[in-house]
Order: structure tokens, then C-alpha cells, then sequence
């Protein structure tokens, strides 16, 4: 199984990024997907997680501002940020795991939010 995150850049504050994570290998629809970051420094958090029944989760942080949804046609899971502060700035990766299988990253993108 291999995960590809895109979709990071550089942006003002108060702006928006789509963040795509597509699998390979593996069918998405039998996964429960993580976002997670890591800014420089810190530990790595849990963003957002989105189960492969599409139950949602989200960190105290991102509620309101991050919407995280997969589309199992495509074998994508996304993330939505709105509304980014230069706190969010960090290295945003993908997790998949299922249960007997283990789980998978994906190699991270960065997304950077300037005041």
C-alpha cells in the first residue's frame, strides 16, 4: 500500500488548501484515514480522521475550519482547511489503517501560512 499526500503550499492567513492523500496498492474503502502534523519542533498531532464508514473526528483545534471526506471511487481522502492560521503551519501527512493489515503513511506535504 503507498499513500501520496499533495495539495500543500504557501498561504495568507485567513486562507484556504485542499490536501488530497491517494492510495495505491490497496482499496481505500476497507481503510480508516488519519491527517495528521507536525510543525517544526513539535510532536506530531492527529488532525482529523474519517473512518471507512465515514464517521468524522477532529481535533478541538480544526473543528469548523477542517473537513476531512474520502471518495472510496477514487481511492482519494481529503482535507479541507479554511480559515488557516500561521499556527497550522506544518508537515500534514496521511495515515491509513486497517485492522490484521497494520497501517501506512504517506511521505507528508507542507503547508506554510504567513501572517
Amino acid at each position: 500500500v503507498r499513500l501520496v499526500e499533495s495539495g500543500g503550499g504557501s498561504v495568507q492567513a485567513g486562507g484556504s488548501l485542499r490536501l488530497s492523500c491517494v492510495m495505491s496498492g490497496g482499496d481505500l474503502r476497507s481503510f480508516d484515514i488519519g491527517w495528521y502534523r507536525q510543525a517544526p519542533w513539535k510532536q506530531r498531532e492527529l488532525v482529523a480522521s474519517i473512518s471507512a464508514r465515514g464517521t468524522t473526528d477532529y481535533a478541538d483545534a480544526m473543528k469548523g475550519r477542517f473537513s476531512i471526506s474520502r471518495d472510496n471511487d477514487e481511492n482519494t481522502a481529503y482535507l479541507e482547511m479554511n480559515n488557516l492560521k500561521p499556527e497550522d503551519t506544518a508537515v500534514y501527512q496521511c495515515r491509513a489503517t486497517r485492522e490484521h493489515w497494520g497501517f501506512y503513511w504517506g511521505q507528508g506535504t507542507q503547508v506554510t501560512v504567513s501572517s
